[in-house]
């Protein structure tokens, strides 16, 4: 059974700094790639960043410079470090692994940023 499970969200106000982890179960984690999405109240799911079973990572445009895509293939965990936050980024933040036509998501974690 195919389980990733997500943690680390919670309140913080504007500036502040978060990390997001998302642990994973019953898939070979190291050739997966990995990706954290967020959807905020009332938009569609937006894609975030994402990086590749070699560790590529890719961002985006409004999160480069700010967030931080890693993966710790030892613990079968993806992470999302998320610095210098804004009210835009109030979000429910969802991993997933993807390999070829198959993809598997997280159960989402809250990310209010308000003072």
């Amino acid at each position: 059974q195919v389980q990733l499970v997500g943690s680390g969200g919670g309140l913080v106000q504007p500036g502040g700094s978060l990390r997001l982890s998302c642990a994973a179960s019953g898939i070979m984690f190291s050739i997966y790639d990995m990706g954290w999405y967020r959807q905020a109240p009332g938009k569609q799911r937006e894609w975030v960043a994402g990086i590749g079973g070699g560790g590529t990572t890719n961002y985006a445009d409004s999160v480069k410079g700010r967030f931080t895509i890693s993966r710790d293939n030892a613990k079968n965990t993806v992470y999302l470090q998320m610095n210098s936050l804004k009210s835009e980024d109030t979000a429910v933040y969802y991993c997933v692994g993807s390999l070829g036509a198959n993809a598997y998501w997280g159960q989402g974690t809250q990310v209010p940023v308000s003072s």
